[in-house]
This record gives structure tokens, sequence and C-alpha cells, in this order.
């Protein structure tokens, strides 16, 4: 969605509807409001979990009672600020302080204000909308977090990928893996906050084991490239036995751990096979770049999963992806 197709006149009046429609009921204003005023947005609903992707240029948004009373959700936003200018949010009389690469929560429940400061560009957010009832804490304990600064490492690392992911992907995913996403994104935001607020033990036991689940796969994402990745390494690494490690995934249907590594090993390698910056790069060069130093059992999985060797696959995607010319 954007306002760009409208007169420059009405681009603001536009934008502060669209925002008091699909966010909650709010007033904003802009120094540039009567200029040109051209703001983008896109809607993924994932289960419970709505998120948002928002391109704004500086305004000042502020949330009253008498809106509250009028409108309301029963919501957190959890906002994420991707790039671009940064910006800040007051409630409780807790300020986020200005955030860039960063998250911070407020509650759509009760009166806030923020700003998008007039530093000549554009700000960026994904902002996830996650119904009190959706995340694991109560709502007298998350709203101790509310407009604190949350830093997009360790868990928010995590829960920061999720959401550009899902503001990325989401489109081309089923309904049914867009509400595990969605339901993932509460847990994933109520451990964020829980550890802030020490809390962490009190997590149902579920979404203890959904997050410990996320920070696994996130380990193994990022250590593909390691050959001594196994699952004995990743369950010494997160401090759990082997069984446990094993039961954790079996839960969700997707085999042993080991055949998950090798899985998204051989996904990455299909990647770079079809990359042109990696075509003077030899096709065993590239499973030895994902942890597949062995060129022959490199060959037979990923045939097995693509149904053609690496080679073969690598020239069959270059002359698919060649122009065709007029005879």
């Amino acid at each position: 969605m954007s306002n760009a197709h409208l007169p420059a006149q009405d681009r603001f009046a536009f934008w502060a509807d669209l925002v008091s429609t699909q966010l909650a009921r709010m007033r904003l204003t802009s120094p540039i409001a009567s200029r040109d005023f051209v703001a983008r947005a896109s809607l993924t609903q994932a289960g419970p979990v709505r998120v948002a992707w928002f391109r704004s240029p500086p305004a000042h948004l502020s949330r009253t009672w008498a809106d509250v009373r009028a409108d309301d959700p029963g919501v957190y936003q959890l906002m994420l600020v991707t790039g671009g200018a940064p910006l800040w949010i007051q409630q409780r009389r807790q300020d986020s302080g200005l955030l860039h690469g960063a998250l911070t929560l407020f509650d759509l429940s009760e009166p806030f204000c923020g700003s998008v400061p007039d530093r000549g560009h554009d700000t960026e957010v994904i902002i996830a909308q996650i119904p009190h009832t959706a995340l694991p804490l109560p709502v007298d304990r998350a709203r101790r977090a509310l407009a604190l600064p949350f830093a997009a490492s360790g868990i928010g690392g995590i829960l920061a990928d999720h959401m550009t992911s899902i503001r990325t992907h989401g489109p081309d995913c089923d309904p049914r893996d867009l509400e595990r996403m969605g339901l993932l994104t509460a847990d994933l935001a109520g451990a964020l906050i829980a550890r802030r607020l020490d809390a962490y033990p009190q997590l149902p036991p579920q979404t203890r084991q959904d997050v410990m689940r996320a920070r696994i796969l996130a380990f193994i994402d990022l250590n593909l490239a390691d050959p001594d990745l196994d699952p004995a390494a990743i369950a010494a690494f997160h401090h759990l036995s082997l069984r446990t490690l094993h039961t954790l995934f079996h839960r969700h249907d997707e085999g042993t751990v080991a055949a998950l590594i090798r899985r998204r090993r051989l996904e990455r390698c299909r990647t770079d096979l079809t990359d042109p910056r990696l075509d003077t790069l030899p096709a065993a060069a590239i499973g030895a770049r994902w942890g597949l130093h062995h060129p022959q059992g490199f060959n037979r999985a990923f045939r097995a999963m693509f149904g053609l060797p690496p080679a073969e696959y690598r020239r069959t995607a270059r002359n698919a992806n060649q122009p065709r010319t007029d005879r």
C-alpha cells in the first residue's frame, strides 16, 4: 500500500487515516504534512499475529485515553526499527530513547506517544501486533516492559530475523505455516520480555521449548559451514541431553537433527549453485563451503534431494536463466 498515487496535498490525510484504521485510532502530525509526504506499508496476517511494514517520513503520533475508550483492540505492538531515521516511544512514564536496529514494545490499550524526528529521511519499521491473549505473560507483568529498548541480539536477534522473514516471505507461505510463525512470534516476544524482567522460569513449558528450538535452529544456520556441527555438538552447546534434543525436533515432524543439518546445508548449496557470482567455484568447493567435504557423498545427497547432481543442477539453472534471443 502507498499514497504515492495521490495528489501531494492528499497524501498525509490518507496516511493518517490508514494508520488509524490498520493499527489503532491515533493522531498523526508531521512537519512535512503539507509537502511531499510519501509513505508505504504492507500487512501479513500470521495466525493471531499481524506483521506490518511501514516506511514513513518524519511524523509524531499520539493515542489518548479517549482513543482507547473508543477503540481498544487489546493488542501489543512490538516494533523493530530496521532502517532510515530512528524513532522513540513513550508510555507509562518510560521512554525507549531513539531506536535504530532495536526493538520496543507498547500497548494499544493505554495512551502513548512517539515520534520520528525530522532528519531529512524516512524511517522503516516492522511491527508485530500481538494480542494480549497470545503473549505468554500476564498483562500486568508484560506492561512493566513497555517502551523499554531491546537489543536485536540473542533472543532479540532471533525475533528480529523472524519478524523480517515473515515480512519478506510471509505472502508466499501456506496459511498453516503462517499461523505457526505467528505463534512463534508471540513466544519469542514473551521470552525476550521475560528475560528482561527476570521472569523466564514463569513462561509456560511449551513456550520455553519453542524458544529453545528457535535458538537451536539459529545456531545451526550460523554454523552450517563447520564440518564438526553435529547433534552432539548442538546438545553440548545448549546444555541438553541428546535425547532431549531429538525429542524437541521429533515433535515438529522434522526427522532427526542430523537430517535437518544435512537438509539445510544442501539448501544453501542449491542457492550458491544458482548464484552467477559463484560460477567459477567448482561444485565440490560449494559443498565444502557448507560443511560437506566429501564430493561423492555431497553428489549423492544433493541428487537424492533435488533430482540432479550438483554440476548438472547448476547447468540446468544457468540455461533456464539465459535470455532467449529471437532468430
